[in-house]
């Protein structure tokens, strides 16, 4: 009884982990609007650095890890440091619910992809099927079915790069969990990307904290603490619960934040298209999942 409750209360949380990250795309819009990219994606991980120290701190998060992890760790800052500027970039150019949508849609079918490609990732007449359904949500995604190869524009380009980049950190992460405890990993992660993000933001006087408004400030530290560090150790401590294999399903709930929280700030209309694509990119997600917890519970 005890474990269901507690199951309950980690589902709860990831609900509400993954409704952020679908509101840090609207943020993230308001925040490049009031600076730039490059600022802002300083200052997005900056915050969270500092912000995920006392959770370090309170986990009593051991600092150790081998060469390969330490590998990894830096990889990972560096993948991230592009993941975020392209974000904001998107975002400049862009809509937030459709950035949303399609990150989070496209990302766990690549994270798929490149996993049967590189990792010898063994799959099934199932996850076969899944991944056919999977393309194809990408396809009606981007709007291929329509527009042919329209969606070759700033916005999509720059989402798209995200969606990449973000399933190429998900792999390195998935290999540096087994070096590093994850909390001492996201604060080597954070602490490399924030670096990173800083010399190319000097150019652009980050440290002017009078050249930047009110508005900008107050989002940056919402999207760095809020979806940044608070989510993100949700995330983690409730994916160890749950169990990592559904998590590629919980990611599915960021469009929601993300459209609702961007209609209500930016009145964003939602196409037919992104709903039906991210609907089926839902479905394949969910067949992947739902067959590696079928073996893992045999």
């Amino acid at each position: 009884m005890n474990n269901t409750k507690n199951q309950t209360r980690y589902f709860i949380l990831m609900i509400i982990a993954m409704l952020f990250w679908g509101i840090a795309w609207t943020a993230g819009k308001v925040a490049a609007e009031h600076s730039n990219a490059q600022v802002a994606a300083f200052w997005r991980y900056g915050v969270s650095f500092v912000a995920v120290i006392p959770l370090v701190s309170y986990f009593k998060t051991p600092f150790k890890s081998d060469a390969k992890g330490y590998g990894y760790m830096l990889l990972a800052g560096v993948l991230t440091s592009l993941f975020n500027y392209l974000f904001f970039a998107g975002l400049s150019h862009g809509d937030a619910g459709y950035g949303g949508t399609i990150v989070t849609s496209l990302a766990p079918i690549i994270t798929y992809a490149l996993s049967i490609s590189f990792l010898g990732t063994k799959i099934s007449s199932r996850q076969i099927t899944a991944l056919f359904i999977g393309v194809l949500g990408a396809l009606i995604l981007l709007r291929i079915p329509f527009d042919g190869f329209g969606f070759l524009d700033a916005q999509s380009l720059y989402f798209l790069g995200c969606a990449f980049v973000w399933a190429i950190v998900t792999v390195v992460s998935q290999k540096a969990a087994k070096r590093a405890d994850l909390m001492f990993y996201t604060f080597v992660v954070f602490g490399v990307t924030a670096f990173i993000n800083m010399l190319f933001a000097l150019p652009y006087a980050p440290f002017d904290f009078a050249a930047y408004d009110t508005v900008f400030w107050v989002t940056i530290i919402f999207i760095g603490v809020i979806p940044g560090t608070f989510s993100t150790a949700l995330y983690f401590v409730s994916a160890g619960v749950v169990g990592a294999h559904r998590t590629g399903v919980f990611m599915f709930i960021v469009p929601v934040g993300a459209i609702i929280s961007s209609w209500i700030v930016y009145d964003e209309v939602v196409a037919l298209s992104t709903v039906l694509g991210c609907m089926l990119a839902f479905v394949a997600v969910a067949l992947f999942a739902m067959k590696k917890f079928r073996y893992n519970t045999n």
